[in-house]
Protein backbone atom coordinates (compact mmCIF):
# COMPACT_ATOMS: atom_id res chain seq x y z
CA UNK A 1 0.00 0.00 0.00
CA UNK A 2 1.54 3.29 -0.75
CA UNK A 3 2.49 5.84 2.05
CA UNK A 4 -0.29 7.42 3.69
CA UNK A 5 -0.26 11.52 4.42
CA UNK A 6 0.51 12.20 7.82
CA UNK A 7 1.09 15.62 9.58
CA UNK A 8 3.40 16.13 12.73
CA UNK A 9 1.78 16.92 15.76
CA UNK A 10 -2.01 17.37 13.80
CA UNK A 11 -2.86 13.87 12.62
CA UNK A 12 -0.79 10.25 12.31
CA UNK A 13 -0.54 7.94 9.49
CA UNK A 14 -2.88 6.00 11.62
CA UNK A 15 -5.55 8.29 12.10
CA UNK A 16 -5.45 9.76 8.27
CA UNK A 17 -6.10 5.92 7.46
CA UNK A 18 -8.94 5.48 9.62
CA UNK A 19 -10.57 9.01 8.26
CA UNK A 20 -9.81 7.55 4.60
CA UNK A 21 -11.92 3.86 5.55
CA UNK A 22 -14.66 6.00 7.02
CA UNK A 23 -15.04 7.83 3.46
CA UNK A 24 -14.71 4.18 2.33
CA UNK A 25 -17.64 2.14 4.56
CA UNK A 26 -20.15 4.70 3.34
CA UNK A 27 -19.33 3.98 -0.41
CA UNK A 28 -22.21 2.49 -2.37
CA UNK A 29 -21.45 -1.12 -3.92
CA UNK A 30 -22.35 1.24 -7.28
CA UNK A 31 -19.46 3.20 -6.85
CA UNK A 32 -21.08 6.40 -5.78
CA UNK A 33 -20.30 8.16 -3.02
CA UNK A 34 -23.06 10.06 -0.50
CA UNK A 35 -22.91 12.67 1.99
CA UNK A 36 -23.44 9.62 4.43
CA UNK A 37 -25.14 5.94 5.08
CA UNK A 38 -28.18 6.78 3.27
CA UNK A 39 -27.71 10.23 2.29
CA UNK A 40 -27.97 11.87 -1.47
CA UNK A 41 -25.12 12.11 -4.01
CA UNK A 42 -23.98 14.87 -5.66
CA UNK A 43 -20.83 14.86 -8.39
CA UNK A 44 -18.71 17.30 -6.89
CA UNK A 45 -18.56 16.12 -2.89
CA UNK A 46 -18.36 12.14 -5.14
CA UNK A 47 -15.27 13.19 -7.10
CA UNK A 48 -13.70 15.04 -3.49
CA UNK A 49 -14.51 12.01 -1.39
CA UNK A 50 -12.85 9.78 -4.62
CA UNK A 51 -9.66 11.81 -3.84
CA UNK A 52 -9.75 11.14 -0.52
CA UNK A 53 -9.88 7.16 -1.18
CA UNK A 54 -6.76 7.97 -3.71
CA UNK A 55 -4.63 9.76 -1.39
CA UNK A 56 -5.39 6.73 1.36
CA UNK A 57 -4.14 4.10 -1.04
CA UNK A 58 -7.54 2.91 -1.54
CA UNK A 59 -6.91 3.07 -5.83
CA UNK A 60 -9.68 0.59 -6.45
CA UNK A 61 -12.42 1.90 -4.49
CA UNK A 62 -11.23 5.76 -6.22
CA UNK A 63 -11.21 4.06 -9.61
CA UNK A 64 -14.88 2.83 -9.01
CA UNK A 65 -15.94 5.64 -7.98
CA UNK A 66 -14.58 7.57 -11.00
CA UNK A 67 -16.28 4.63 -13.18
CA UNK A 68 -19.63 5.74 -11.60
CA UNK A 69 -19.44 9.12 -12.75
CA UNK A 70 -18.33 8.19 -16.44
CA UNK A 71 -21.61 5.84 -16.28
CA UNK A 72 -23.85 8.12 -15.08
CA UNK A 73 -22.57 11.08 -16.99
CA UNK A 74 -25.57 12.12 -19.59
CA UNK A 75 -25.53 12.58 -23.47
CA UNK A 76 -24.51 16.16 -23.58
CA UNK A 77 -21.69 15.84 -20.86
CA UNK A 78 -23.48 16.79 -17.84
CA UNK A 79 -24.70 14.84 -14.71
CA UNK A 80 -27.90 16.02 -12.27
CA UNK A 81 -27.21 17.80 -9.51
CA UNK A 82 -28.38 15.13 -6.97
CA UNK A 83 -29.03 11.07 -6.67
CA UNK A 84 -30.36 9.16 -3.78
CA UNK A 85 -30.29 5.30 -4.28
CA UNK A 86 -29.67 5.15 -7.65
CA UNK A 87 -32.53 7.17 -8.57
CA UNK A 88 -32.08 11.36 -9.79
CA UNK A 89 -33.53 13.85 -7.55
CA UNK A 90 -32.62 16.96 -8.96
CA UNK A 91 -32.38 16.99 -13.27
CA UNK A 92 -30.61 20.12 -13.63
CA UNK A 93 -26.81 20.70 -13.68
CA UNK A 94 -24.26 22.25 -11.88
CA UNK A 95 -21.54 23.63 -14.12
CA UNK A 96 -18.89 23.45 -11.16
CA UNK A 97 -20.28 19.58 -10.46
CA UNK A 98 -19.54 18.82 -13.54
CA UNK A 99 -15.62 19.76 -14.15
CA UNK A 100 -14.81 19.23 -10.99
CA UNK A 101 -14.17 15.96 -12.35
CA UNK A 102 -11.49 16.83 -14.19
CA UNK A 103 -10.01 17.40 -11.00
CA UNK A 104 -10.14 14.07 -9.53
CA UNK A 105 -9.02 12.07 -12.82
CA UNK A 106 -6.06 13.88 -12.97
CA UNK A 107 -5.20 13.86 -9.44
CA UNK A 108 -5.81 9.76 -9.33
CA UNK A 109 -3.68 9.65 -12.59
CA UNK A 110 -0.37 11.73 -10.58
CA UNK A 111 -0.79 9.65 -7.91
CA UNK A 112 -1.22 6.34 -9.61
CA UNK A 113 0.39 7.12 -13.23
CA UNK A 114 -1.90 5.14 -14.43
CA UNK A 115 -2.17 5.93 -18.43
CA UNK A 116 -4.50 3.57 -18.98
CA UNK A 117 -7.07 5.31 -16.46
CA UNK A 118 -5.81 8.77 -17.41
CA UNK A 119 -7.08 7.61 -21.06
CA UNK A 120 -10.08 5.56 -19.79
CA UNK A 121 -11.54 8.45 -18.09
CA UNK A 122 -10.56 11.34 -20.78
CA UNK A 123 -13.79 10.90 -22.95
CA UNK A 124 -15.69 11.83 -19.76
CA UNK A 125 -13.85 15.01 -18.46
CA UNK A 126 -13.90 16.62 -22.08
CA UNK A 127 -17.46 15.80 -22.36
CA UNK A 128 -18.42 17.73 -19.03
CA UNK A 129 -16.07 19.78 -19.92
CA UNK A 130 -17.51 21.16 -23.34
CA UNK A 131 -20.63 20.83 -21.42
CA UNK A 132 -19.24 23.44 -19.00
CA UNK A 133 -18.14 25.80 -21.12
CA UNK A 134 -21.39 25.83 -23.22
CA UNK A 135 -22.50 27.74 -20.33
CA UNK A 136 -19.80 30.45 -20.17
CA UNK A 137 -20.59 33.53 -21.47
CA UNK A 138 -18.97 36.80 -23.74
CA UNK A 139 -16.94 38.47 -20.77
CA UNK A 140 -15.37 35.07 -19.47
CA UNK A 141 -18.16 33.76 -16.49
CA UNK A 142 -19.70 30.47 -16.61
CA UNK A 143 -23.09 30.28 -15.61
CA UNK A 144 -23.59 28.43 -12.57
CA UNK A 145 -26.43 26.05 -13.51
CA UNK A 146 -28.32 24.81 -16.46
CA UNK A 147 -31.89 23.95 -15.90
CA UNK A 148 -33.50 20.09 -15.94
CA UNK A 149 -36.34 20.73 -17.97
CA UNK A 150 -35.41 23.34 -20.75
CA UNK A 151 -31.44 23.11 -20.97
CA UNK A 152 -31.41 26.64 -20.76
CA UNK A 153 -28.42 28.22 -18.60
CA UNK A 154 -29.58 30.19 -15.72
CA UNK A 155 -28.26 34.25 -15.85
CA UNK A 156 -26.51 34.10 -12.04
CA UNK A 157 -22.77 33.55 -12.12
CA UNK A 158 -21.04 32.65 -8.79
CA UNK A 159 -17.75 33.67 -7.66
CA UNK A 160 -17.03 30.42 -5.93
CA UNK A 161 -18.36 28.19 -8.49
CA UNK A 162 -16.43 29.51 -11.11
CA UNK A 163 -13.05 29.53 -9.35
CA UNK A 164 -13.36 25.54 -8.48
CA UNK A 165 -13.78 25.57 -12.67
CA UNK A 166 -10.91 27.55 -13.37
CA UNK A 167 -8.75 24.90 -11.58
CA UNK A 168 -10.98 22.14 -13.33
CA UNK A 169 -10.14 23.27 -16.38
CA UNK A 170 -6.15 23.72 -15.70
CA UNK A 171 -6.34 20.11 -14.69
CA UNK A 172 -8.62 18.90 -18.12
CA UNK A 173 -5.74 21.07 -19.81
CA UNK A 174 -3.12 19.10 -17.95
CA UNK A 175 -4.64 16.07 -18.62
CA UNK A 176 -5.51 16.69 -22.37
CA UNK A 177 -1.77 16.62 -22.99
CA UNK A 178 -0.94 14.08 -21.37
CA UNK A 179 -3.16 12.33 -22.89
CA UNK A 180 -2.02 13.61 -26.67
CA UNK A 181 -5.31 15.73 -27.41
CA UNK A 182 -4.49 19.57 -26.74
CA UNK A 183 -7.35 21.82 -26.55
CA UNK A 184 -6.72 25.11 -27.54
CA UNK A 185 -9.81 26.67 -27.26
CA UNK A 186 -10.24 25.82 -23.27
CA UNK A 187 -6.65 27.25 -22.94
CA UNK A 188 -8.43 30.39 -24.53
CA UNK A 189 -11.52 30.16 -22.08
CA UNK A 190 -9.48 29.82 -19.21
CA UNK A 191 -7.85 32.85 -19.84
CA UNK A 192 -10.89 34.30 -20.40
CA UNK A 193 -12.62 32.99 -16.97
CA UNK A 194 -9.25 33.74 -15.01
CA UNK A 195 -9.00 37.40 -16.12
CA UNK A 196 -13.12 38.20 -14.90
CA UNK A 197 -12.06 36.30 -11.91
CA UNK A 198 -9.54 38.98 -11.03
CA UNK A 199 -11.02 42.09 -13.16
CA UNK A 200 -14.80 41.78 -12.88
CA UNK A 201 -16.40 41.27 -9.68
CA UNK A 202 -19.52 42.62 -10.90
CA UNK A 203 -19.93 39.88 -13.13
CA UNK A 204 -20.29 37.49 -9.86
CA UNK A 205 -23.87 37.69 -7.65
CA UNK A 206 -22.65 39.06 -4.41
CA UNK A 207 -21.96 35.88 -1.62
CA UNK A 208 -19.40 37.57 0.24
CA UNK A 209 -21.40 36.12 3.39
CA UNK A 210 -19.72 33.06 2.77
CA UNK A 211 -15.89 32.40 3.20
CA UNK A 212 -15.82 30.13 0.06
CA UNK A 213 -16.20 33.27 -1.79
CA UNK A 214 -13.16 35.02 0.02
CA UNK A 215 -10.76 32.00 -0.39
CA UNK A 216 -11.93 30.53 -3.72
CA UNK A 217 -10.17 32.47 -6.11
CA UNK A 218 -6.53 31.78 -4.36
CA UNK A 219 -8.24 27.97 -4.09
CA UNK A 220 -8.96 27.78 -7.35
CA UNK A 221 -5.82 29.38 -8.59
CA UNK A 222 -7.12 32.76 -10.43
CA UNK A 223 -5.29 34.87 -7.70
CA UNK A 224 -1.20 33.88 -7.30
CA UNK A 225 1.37 35.51 -5.51
CA UNK A 226 0.84 38.80 -3.22
CA UNK A 227 -2.61 39.22 -4.67
CA UNK A 228 -3.71 35.93 -3.39
CA UNK A 229 -1.97 36.79 0.04
CA UNK A 230 -3.58 40.05 0.21
CA UNK A 231 -7.05 38.40 -0.35
CA UNK A 232 -6.33 36.06 2.46
CA UNK A 233 -5.00 38.22 4.79
CA UNK A 234 -8.15 40.67 4.35
CA UNK A 235 -11.04 39.08 5.67
CA UNK A 236 -9.23 36.47 8.09
CA UNK A 237 -10.13 38.40 11.28
CA UNK A 238 -14.12 37.95 9.99
CA UNK A 239 -13.69 34.20 9.40
CA UNK A 240 -11.32 32.58 11.42
CA UNK A 241 -12.17 31.91 14.67
CA UNK A 242 -9.46 31.26 16.25
CA UNK A 243 -8.70 27.45 18.20
CA UNK A 244 -11.93 26.62 16.37
CA UNK A 245 -11.07 27.09 12.55
CA UNK A 246 -13.25 28.65 9.99
CA UNK A 247 -16.93 30.36 9.51
CA UNK A 248 -18.79 29.04 6.93
CA UNK A 249 -20.97 31.92 7.15
CA UNK A 250 -19.56 35.55 8.45
CA UNK A 251 -22.77 36.07 10.67
CA UNK A 252 -23.30 32.79 11.60
CA UNK A 253 -20.81 31.47 14.84
CA UNK A 254 -20.49 28.00 13.32
CA UNK A 255 -17.06 26.82 12.52
CA UNK A 256 -17.27 23.67 9.65
CA UNK A 257 -14.55 21.42 8.98
CA UNK A 258 -14.56 21.10 5.06
CA UNK A 259 -14.38 25.21 4.77
CA UNK A 260 -11.27 25.22 7.06
CA UNK A 261 -9.96 22.43 5.56
CA UNK A 262 -10.16 24.31 2.21
CA UNK A 263 -8.45 27.24 3.54
CA UNK A 264 -5.71 24.96 4.40
CA UNK A 265 -5.30 24.30 1.21
CA UNK A 266 -5.60 28.22 0.27
CA UNK A 267 -2.97 28.69 2.69
CA UNK A 268 -0.65 26.05 1.48
CA UNK A 269 -1.27 27.22 -2.02
CA UNK A 270 0.55 31.29 -1.04
CA UNK A 271 3.48 29.32 1.49
CA UNK A 272 1.79 30.12 4.87
CA UNK A 273 2.99 26.71 6.02
CA UNK A 274 2.97 27.74 9.44
CA UNK A 275 -0.77 28.73 9.41
CA UNK A 276 -1.66 26.44 7.56
CA UNK A 277 -0.74 23.18 10.37
CA UNK A 278 -2.52 25.81 12.85
CA UNK A 279 -5.64 25.85 10.87
CA UNK A 280 -5.89 21.69 10.38
CA UNK A 281 -4.58 21.39 14.16
CA UNK A 282 -7.18 23.85 15.45
CA UNK A 283 -10.19 21.45 13.22
CA UNK A 284 -9.40 18.83 15.00
CA UNK A 285 -12.67 19.00 17.50
CA UNK A 286 -14.57 17.46 14.58
CA UNK A 287 -12.94 14.23 14.47
CA UNK A 288 -14.52 11.33 16.10
CA UNK A 289 -13.47 8.46 17.51
CA UNK A 290 -13.56 6.41 14.29
CA UNK A 291 -11.66 8.83 12.02
CA UNK A 292 -15.25 10.19 10.82
CA UNK A 293 -15.69 14.15 10.88
CA UNK A 294 -18.72 16.39 11.97
CA UNK A 295 -19.64 18.62 9.84
CA UNK A 296 -19.56 22.05 11.72
CA UNK A 297 -19.85 23.42 15.37
CA UNK A 298 -21.83 26.10 16.59
CA UNK A 299 -19.31 27.47 19.32
CA UNK A 300 -21.98 29.45 21.58
CA UNK A 301 -23.62 26.24 21.83
CA UNK A 302 -21.02 24.03 22.06
CA UNK A 303 -22.55 21.93 19.93
CA UNK A 304 -22.50 19.72 16.77
CA UNK A 305 -24.70 20.76 13.91
CA UNK A 306 -25.81 19.47 11.73
CA UNK A 307 -25.77 15.85 13.78
CA UNK A 308 -23.92 14.30 10.63
CA UNK A 309 -20.54 13.14 9.45
CA UNK A 310 -19.57 13.94 5.86
CA UNK A 311 -17.88 11.86 3.37
CA UNK A 312 -16.62 15.00 1.75
CA UNK A 313 -15.61 16.46 5.30
CA UNK A 314 -13.47 13.87 6.03
CA UNK A 315 -12.16 14.17 2.43
CA UNK A 316 -11.26 17.56 3.03
CA UNK A 317 -9.11 16.67 5.97
CA UNK A 318 -7.27 13.78 3.93
CA UNK A 319 -6.46 16.14 0.99
CA UNK A 320 -5.16 18.81 3.81
CA UNK A 321 -3.04 16.59 5.13
CA UNK A 322 -1.60 15.06 1.90
CA UNK A 323 -0.82 18.46 0.54
CA UNK A 324 1.13 19.50 4.54
CA UNK A 325 2.87 16.78 4.03
CA UNK A 326 3.60 16.31 0.62
CA UNK A 327 3.35 12.41 0.76
CA UNK A 328 1.28 12.08 -2.21
CA UNK A 329 2.61 12.83 -6.03
CA UNK A 330 -1.08 14.03 -5.92
CA UNK A 331 -0.58 16.50 -3.22
CA UNK A 332 0.40 19.46 -5.07
CA UNK A 333 -2.56 19.46 -7.16
CA UNK A 334 -4.01 22.50 -5.18
CA UNK A 335 -0.72 24.74 -5.15
CA UNK A 336 -1.41 24.35 -9.34
CA UNK A 337 1.57 21.68 -9.10
CA UNK A 338 2.43 20.80 -13.58
CA UNK A 339 -1.04 22.72 -14.32
CA UNK A 340 -0.89 25.30 -17.08
CA UNK A 341 -2.29 28.62 -17.01
CA UNK A 342 -3.62 29.02 -20.65
CA UNK A 343 -4.46 32.26 -22.42
CA UNK A 344 -3.68 35.04 -20.49
CA UNK A 345 -4.61 37.68 -22.68
CA UNK A 346 -3.95 41.38 -21.22
CA UNK A 347 -2.86 40.40 -18.02
CA UNK A 348 0.37 38.20 -19.68
CA UNK A 349 1.23 36.55 -22.26
CA UNK A 350 0.12 33.22 -24.37
CA UNK A 351 1.56 29.97 -22.35
CA UNK A 352 -0.37 26.71 -22.44
CA UNK A 353 3.07 25.99 -20.72
CA UNK A 354 3.27 23.93 -17.31
CA UNK A 355 4.11 26.23 -14.30
CA UNK A 356 4.96 26.40 -10.48
CA UNK A 357 2.37 27.65 -8.20
CA UNK A 358 4.18 30.84 -7.42
CA UNK A 359 4.93 30.34 -3.19
CA UNK A 360 6.18 32.26 -0.90
CA UNK A 361 7.21 31.19 2.70
CA UNK A 362 7.75 34.28 4.84
CA UNK A 363 3.95 34.07 5.84
CA UNK A 364 3.42 36.42 9.35
CA UNK A 365 0.92 35.43 12.26
CA UNK A 366 -2.25 35.55 11.74
CA UNK A 367 -4.42 37.09 14.48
Amino acid sequence: MPEVPAVDGVLSATEVTATVDSVLAVQEPSGAIPWYPGGHVDPWDHVESAMALSAGGRLAAAERAYEWSARNQRADGSWPMRFRDGWIEDHGADTNFCAYLAVGVWHHFLITGDRDFAERLWPTVRAGIDFVLSAQVARGEIRWAVGGDDGVALPESLLTGCSSVHHSLRCALALAEEVGSPQPSWEMALGRLGHVLRAHPEAFTLKDRYSMDWYYPVLGGALQGEAARERLRARWPEFVVHGLGARCVVDHPWVTGAETCELVLSLDAVGWHADAVRLLRDVQHLRDTDGSYWTGFVYPDGKNWPVEHTTWTAAAVVLAADALSRTTPGSGVFRGERLPRGLLGEEGTECGCLVEADVTTDAPQHP
